[in-house]
């Protein structure tokens, strides 16, 4: 079992020249400039929430978990976790977390994923995937589908079993949490703050989040 990493920030949110709550099962798209943070909060606790990153510069250079997971030899991410890009590029960095623990391995849900996990009749049902490319067609900057890759669940818990396999378990988020970044270089952020009901990511009732920005 890995120990949870949690940290507070002494940013203050009347400080943020950013601040937005994004309902649940909503998304988000937006480019963070270089230094500034960006602080996302799981209001009501234990909301997943799906995020993408690129660079704003090569946006075809995206987030990685491989790269991010291989360097800092921990599927697991917290602060300090340096989130890093398919050439290894530095995007941002965690700089602090009150949740302690983030997965970067169970991706998003989809309409495939959804019946092949749990029924053929909640197809239909709103997914993560479909909030990506709705947030995408909407940024006037030629994002694509084929630009979707495996993303970071923040909040998520999804502990890996002895045999290798993953299990979407219980959040371990609260009311209040938040996590913290710090862009490397300029970012754009991608998020779908997940509207999934069918198991407890979301202690199967989606909530709103809040996301503060500073400039540094």
């Amino acid at each position: 079992m890995v120990a949870f990493n949690r940290t507070e920030s002494q940013r203050k949110g009347s400080e943020a020249v950013y601040d937005k709550v994004i309902p649940a099962g909503d998304g988000w798209m937006y480019e963070l400039k270089p230094n500034q943070v960006l602080r996302i909060v799981d209001l009501e606790g234990n909301q997943a929430v799906d995020t993408l990153f690129f660079d704003a510069a090569n946006p075809q250079d995206h987030y990685s978990a491989m790269a991010t997971i291989t360097a800092q030899a921990n599927i697991f991410l917290t602060t300090g976790s340096v989130l890093r890009a398919e050439s290894g590029k530095p995007l941002l960095t965690i700089v602090a977390d009150t949740c302690g623990r983030h997965d970067t391995l169970g991706g998003a849900c989809s309409a495939q994923s959804n019946t092949v996990r749990y029924d053929r009749d909640i197809q239909y049902m709103h997914n993560c995937r479909d909030t990506f490319m709705l947030q995408m067609a909407n940024y006037n900057a030629g994002y694509e589908k084929r630009d979707l890759a495996p993303n970071i669940n923040f909040f998520m818990n999804v502990p890996v079993t002895p045999e290798g396999g993953l299990e979407f378990a219980d959040g371990v988020s609260a009311p209040g949490y938040y996590v913290e970044m710090q862009a490397k270089c300029r970012v754009t952020v991608l998020i779908s703050n997940c509207p999934q009901l069918n198991n407890p990511c979301n202690a199967y009732n989606p909530t709103p989040i809040r996301l503060l920005i500073w400039d540094k």
